[in-house]
């Protein structure tokens, strides 16, 4: 079955293949255009995280605090009865809806035509905000309309790539690859990597500009300025005349701080001969593109960012033509096409605009709706301070986690537990979120469910469903229909995806003509498609001639969307964060994803092979900041700041600056004890787009003391908590185990009882194996059941416990042997070179000991060697990048 991958805004094809023994062989889809069959290793573990352990399966309603099962006609009800008094009582604004990224086109298209048209609210925002927003604000400020000029083809034709606030090494895997393989073609193709972090990414640069956090707005007037006065002609003044408007204001403002280069190395803190370095070659380089990700967006200035990095392809007309212009790297599988359809607060369906009254009097007609919002609604985060407030009563969840992944989680908390009533749709159980649940709505998650996803280049692509429906559980857009029906509305009787998308498809197109309601969005080829067209629908780009062509490119005839066709440049004046650090909080907090994991773990977390990478949180701080502060590498430490605080182990990862640090998004309340970082995260917001400020957080950090480490390996899973001396927990999925990290407070009297109660082994006469150190403090444990390890566990004041990878290893085999029995309690395998190390290639299983033993053994100087000798690298390519470092580290420690 040919579908598409629910990761990243790459929008991979995936080909899923059922065996007979029941697994789900997921490959590359050569014939898509995004990835031609390659996959990430999150794409490739797909497969793994199918199983139904952890589903949601069935509606559920809490009463006195105890969720319980009902049938779907009571859950509806209660959803459609709920809002209904609440609007009946307070008015439409007094309901909201929070959606996501991970929904499909035709689930949002719906969620926006309930709320928008027939609720009579803007109250619909999405978890999109946090990571697209302000590029959805800076395409709409300097274009006229929320549009992505050019294509991944572009990529291929330029001589420069400027990656700004990306890793794209691991957020982006595939595309980077890419650009990996075009850099291996072409060597002098450029690749400048603009970054607060030396990332994996950086391993391909030519470049590398490790801007102060918060200064990019200074970079890039500064380049501005820099290509209108010494640009050696990079300027083209006939397209400025021609086709834009605003230069003089925008080109006046970048002056005001940012003529002189020096200035700007200065106050962004970069080396003056490489900031010179990348001005000279971005002006002498016709064929560039600046690709930008969270890094410009998640900050208070990230509609001015985007919209600065615009201008310096405006000033030089480096735009809708082949290898060059602006590309926004979209987080997520389907923000593009949430977008489309009006997914945020601010916006109306088919690219239509809530402030324009002649755009809501084209949708409301179209959609024969006995209202149309008439301002826009709240912004995520403004939505749940007002539901925290009490002005939003009701408040619907749909396939996001936002206790998790919002800013001052911790207000919402508060918000939730205040509400009247919390619908969650959600496909797991168990969430941060859920806990705060009325009602609980059972989804479909990926294979199951069936439409369209858009991905960064506009290209339109099938998420086709190949497996049953599990439980009770519904499509998104049935369940909101049924709500909508239940609640007296017309307008839902939608029978199917495909006649959900062709509404979408016939909006796009009604009144779209230069004389009426002009778009560049629009579908026109994809309207009236039967079943068996939608079902075969290929992957096309957007605008969709009326003969089913696809676009790859806007704006090459020099014609944008603003009513006067001219692109706008924007003046953006520099402005520092909104919170800076001060004496209390002196460093400054950053967040972002890590290669093998993905929002909030959900999916991922099943995959025991992506656990191997990153096995818990971290915090990343340089080594001279560390001595300062007190925290030592691989122990425990506390991260602060005004709004809340969080607890992780100490790395240093060798890419932050002093002043810095870095914590991964993924951990939350189901896999951690105090790792969920969005409680630290400041709520400041960038004021046009709305989207918070996460990359930019005063904090402090303190040693998290602790009298103890220790880890579980147990085949069922186990209830942590501080009640039994663990003060910290993570866990972590292996194969056929749990896996729990964790580090106590005081002293434990008597280690086998306590380990007993832990592991909840009651049977006196179990096969139980233990060692005990009393004056060191050190114990170890063994659970045998039939031969086989069901649970262990490793006790010590130190944190250099024994081998985890050895240990699981153990999990897999039939029996235990005596040997095995043994070097458990030993701690340690008696077989030399067990010891894989952390994973470095997921794909296969590589640890970073055998790559480094046969770097040393072999003599290997290249990724393709070692490739060839340990196979690590051959597949999706994720680990490349730190194949070439150990390359490197292990030349140094050689030559030492």
């Amino acid at each position: 079955m040919r579908t598409t991958c629910p990761y990243c805004g790459v929008g991979c094809g995936v080909l899923a293949t059922p065996q007979d023994d029941g697994v789900m062989v997921i490959a590359g889809d050569q014939a898509h255009p995004a990835n031609a069959g390659r996959l990430c290793v999150k794409g490739s573990a797909l497969g793994d995280t199918l199983s139904l352990d952890g589903r949601l399966l069935h509606p559920a309603v809490r009463a006195d605090g105890v969720l319980r099962a009902v049938s779907w006609d009571e859950a509806i009800d209660k959803v459609a009865n709920g809002f209904r008094d609440v609007i009946a009582e307070h008015g439409p604004d007094a309901v909201a809806l929070y959606v996501s990224g991970q929904l499909l086109t035709e689930d949002y298209y719906v969620a926006n035509k309930l709320m928008k048209g027939y609720i009579g609210s803007a109250n619909i925002d999405t978890n999109s905000r946090l990571c697209m927003s302000s590029a959805v604000a800076g395409h709409k400020r300097a274009f006229g309309e929320d549009l992505v000029p050019g294509c991944y083809d572009d990529f291929d034709t330029a001589d420069m790539v400027v990656l700004v606030g990306s890793n794209t090494a691991w957020c982006h895997p595939i595309l980077f690859q890419r650009i990996t393989r075009i850099k291996e073609a072409r060597p002098d193709f450029k690749v400048v990597v603009i970054d607060p972090r030396r990332t994996a990414t950086c391993e391909l640069a030519d470049l590398h500009l490790p801007v102060k956090p918060g200064t990019d707005v200074w970079l890039f007037n500064g380049l501005l300025s820099y290509l209108a006065r010494h640009g050696d002609g990079a300027l083209d003044a006939s397209f400025v005349a021609d086709h834009t408007n605003g230069f003089d204001a925008a080109l006046a403002t970048a002056e005001v701080d940012c003529f002189y280069p020096l200035a700007v190395a200065k106050i962004c803190r970069v080396d003056p001969e490489q900031l010179l370095a990348f001005y000279r070659d971005f002006a002498a380089t016709t064929n560039v593109v600046t690709a930008f990700s969270q890094g410009v967006n998640q900050s208070s200035a990230g509609t001015d960012k985007v919209n600065s990095i615009i201008n310096c392809h405006l000033i030089t007309g480096r735009i809708g033509k082949p290898g060059m212009g602006p590309f926004s790297l979209t987080g997520q599988p389907n923000a593009m096409g949430g977008r489309e359809v009006g997914g945020l607060a601010n916006m109306l369906a088919a690219h239509m605009e809530l402030d324009n009254p002649v755009h809501r009097d084209t949708v409301q007609g179209f959609w024969q709706s006995p209202h149309i919002a008439s301002k826009p609604g709240l912004k995520a985060v403004d939505l749940f301070r007002d539901i925290e407030a009490g002005k939003v009563k009701a408040v619907w969840i749909i396939a996001t986690n936002p206790l998790v992944s919002l800013p001052d989680a911790n207000q919402v908390q508060r918000a939730l537990e205040k509400c009247a009533l919390v619908v969650v749709t959600d496909i797991v159980a168990g969430t941060d979120t859920n806990a705060f649940a009325d009602v609980l709505l059972p989804a479909l998650g990926w294979g199951e469910k069936d439409g369209t996803v858009t991905n960064s280049e506009r290209c339109i692509s099938r998420q086709r469903a190949f497996l049953d429906a599990p439980g009770e559980a519904r499509a998104d857009w049935q369940v909101l229909c049924q709500v909508a029906q239940r609640m007296g509305f017309d307008g839902f009787d939608f029978d199917s995806p495909r006649a959900i998308f062709d509404e979408h498809a016939r909006l796009s197109v009604h009144r779209n003509s230069a004389d009426d309601v002009p778009r560049a969005f629009h579908l026109a080829g994809l309207t009236g498609l039967d079943a068996r067209q939608y079902d075969a629908l290929n992957p096309v780009q957007w605008p969709v001639l009326s003969d089913a062509s696809g676009t790859a490119r806007l704006f090459g005839d020099g014609r944008f969307a603003h009513a006067d066709g001219r692109a706008r440049f924007i003046a953006t004046a520099t402005r520092l964060p909104v919170h800076m650090p001060d004496s209390e909080y002196p460093l400054v907090l950053n967040t972002g994803r890590m290669r093998d994991q993905w929002h909030t773990m959900t999916r991922t977390g099943k995959a025991a092979r992506l656990a191997g990478h990153v096995a818990e949180s971290f915090i990343d701080i340089h080594p001279q900041d560390a001595l300062k502060f007190g925290v030592r590498e691989g122990e425990l430490a506390r991260v602060s700041s005004q709004w809340g605080a969080m607890v992780a182990r100490v790395q240093h990862g060798g890419g932050i600056a002093r002043g810095g640090l870095f914590i991964p998004i993924h951990w939350n309340g189901q896999t951690a004890s105090d790792a969920r970082v969005g409680t630290v995260v400041n709520p400041a917001v960038d004021p046009v787009s709305g989207e918070p400020e996460f990359k930019h957080t005063p904090v402090m950090i303190e040693r998290f003391g602790v009298s103890w480490h220790g880890f579980i390996l147990s085949r069922g899973e186990l209830a942590l908590n501080k009640g039994n001396s663990v003060a910290h927990w993570t866990r972590i999925q292996g194969e056929q185990f749990a896996r729990y990290e964790m580090a106590g407070r005081g002293a434990i009297p008597d280690h086998g009882a306590w380990a007993r109660a832990l592991l909840e082994v009651t049977d006196p006469n179990a096969d139980w194996l233990d060692y005990e150190d009393r004056s060191g403090a050190v114990y170890r444990a063994v659970h045998v059941v039939d031969e086989r390890i069901e649970q262990c566990v490793f006790i010590s004041p130190r944190p250099d416990l024994p081998s985890r990878a050895w240990l699981a290893g153990l999990f897999a085999g039939p029996a235990l042997a005596p040997a095995d029995r043994a070097a458990l309690l030993s701690g340690q395998s008696f077989e030399k070179g067990i010891d894989a190390g952390p994973t470095v290639c997921s794909c296969f299983g590589v640890g970073r000991n055998t790559i480094c033993s046969a770097i040393r053994a072999n003599g290997l100087t290249t990724v393709a060697a070692v490739t060839t000798c340990v196979k690590a690298g051959g597949n999706c390519g994720s680990c490349v990048p730190e194949i070439k470092q150990l390359l490197t580290e292990t030349r140094v420690a050689e030559t030492a």
